[in-house]
Order: C-alpha cells, then sequence, then structure tokens
C-alpha cells in the first residue's frame, strides 16, 4: 500500500484541535493543491474563503450550530460554488446571464466542484498530519453566511472545513459494505442483507463509543435525519434564489 492511499484509508473527522497554528507553507500548498483539482471545462466554479481570525471563526462556530471545534481548529475553509467570475466573463461580452445561472444543472456543476476541491483540501492537509473535519452546517444559517462572507450575486457557500494538528483520535468509522457501494457493471437494489449486516456492526461500534450520544443502528439513523418534516437547512432555498441559482430568480 502506498502513502497516498494509506493516508486515504486512515481518515477520520477530528473535533478536537491543539492550540498550534497551521504553517504559512503548509495552508499555501493545501490552497494550491485545491486549485489544482479536476474541473468543468476549465471554468473553475469553486472559490474558498480562508477564515482564520479567532473572532471570526466563533462566528461561523455559532452559525453552524454551535459547533466549538470550528473556533477551536486554527484554520476554517469555506468552500463556494462560485459563478460569479462566470458572470464578469458574461457581461465583458455583453451577454445576458441570469436565465443560464439559474438552470439547474449550473447548481449541480459547482455543488460537484465544491466536493471535489474539498475532498482534496482533506486529503492534502491529512498528508501533512493535520485533522479535518467537513462542516455542511454552513447552510444553515445561509444568508447570514452569505453577507458574513461578502459573497457577491452568483456565489454560494456549500461546505466548510476546520484544519488543524489534532488533539484527540477518534478511531476509524465503520463504512457500508463495499458491495453495497460499488458494483459491477449494474446497480444492484437487492441490498438489505448488506444493510442488515452493516447495522450489526456500525451498532458496535457506537456502544464502544461512550461519549457519543448516537444510539442504535445505521438504518434508523438514515431514515430519522431524512424524516418528515425534513427542515434542516430552511434558508437554502431563499439564499439561492437570492444569489441567482434557482429557477425563477432571472434578473
Amino acid at each position: 500500500m502506498n502513502e497516498v492511499i494509506s493516508t486515504l484509508l486512515s481518515h477520520r473527522s477530528i473535533r478536537a484541535y491543539q492550540d498550534r497554528p497551521v504553517e504559512k507553507e503548509v495552508l499555501e500548498q493545501i490552497l494550491q493543491a485545491v486549485q489544482a483539482a479536476p474541473n468543468w471545462v476549465n471554468l473553475q466554479h469553486v472559490s474558498v474563503i480562508v477564515v482564520q481570525e479567532k473572532e471570526r471563526r466563533e462566528i461561523f462556530a455559532r452559525l453552524c450550530g454551535e459547533q466549538p471545534h470550528i473556533a477551536q481548529a486554527p484554520v476554517f475553509l469555506v468552500f463556494c460554488a462560485d459563478f460569479y467570475r462566470t458572470y464578469l466573463a458574461c457581461k465583458k461580452k455583453g451577454q445576458e446571464f441570469d436565465s443560464v445561472v439559474s438552470q439547474i444543472d449550473n447548481l449541480i456543476v459547482g455543488a460537484g466542484e465544491v466536493g471535489i476541491a474539498l475532498g482534496t483540501a482533506v486529503a492534502a492537509a491529512e498528508s501533512f498530519g493535520l485533522g479535518t473535519v467537513p462542516i455542511g452546517d454552513i447552510r444553515l444559517h445561509a444568508k447570514e453566511a452569505v453577507k458574513e462572507l461578502n459573497l457577491p450575486k452568483y456565489v454560494v457557500p456549500l461546505l466548510g472545513l476546520c484544519i488543524g494538528y489534532p488533539a484527540e483520535d477518534p478511531g476509524i468509522k465503520p463504512r457500508l459494505p463495499r458491495e453495497a457501494v460499488c458494483f459491477d457493471e449494474r446497480y444492484e437494489q437487492d441490498l438489505s442483507n448488506l444493510l442488515e449486516k452493516y447495522d450489526k456492526e456500525y451498532s458496535e461500534y457506537l456502544l464502544k463509543r461512550p461519549w457519543n450520544s448516537r444510539v442504535g443502528n445505521w438504518t434508523d439513523m438514515a431514515a430519522d435525519f431524512y424524516k418528515v418534516p425534513y427542515e434542516h437547512y430552511p434558508e437554502v432555498p431563499e439564499m439561492l434564489k437570492e444569489q441567482g441559482f434557482y429557477p425563477g430568480s432571472e434578473g
């Protein structure tokens, strides 16, 4: 097993960090890796806001649902789907843009590129011995996050990422069986036995983590997370509309 694969397979989410800054040159290499990541047609629809000031990390800890590790980590990155530069290019040529960017496929493109960028940042950071944890709750108070980050129209915050030197080792969380995720040629829809097996493994894993408030199994967790009414990020539709990424937001 080579060093890259070993690092990737050792991933775990870190939510406790040492009081130690991330070296400037290390952070710069992480950001360079993000910029080198694959993207669609070289249009580069991702921007990263680097948040390091303690007071501002505390603001985002609050905006993301009172997550203290955001304030504790010395670096908090916010990954945005960014079509503002594309807007400027179209404006330069006198082209109308709103009816184009509001097509749903552009949001899919932006979200996909943000995912690639964040995954690259995680791999790069962990190669330096740093710990990370992605933060989806940057979308919890989405409109306030847009204002706090000074985002122009056509830019939306999708994911955050804490980076710092770990002060814990929570262990590696068991994943779904490979056969439930990776298929040869065609999707295998009969997953009941595999999920049942994983439920037992996941339940045992949770019981071994006394500091973890989660109990039960994976299918219960998944169903409970998506139960009706699903209102985890109520501001997102309005934020997308204001930022130009929603059908009917033209003009």
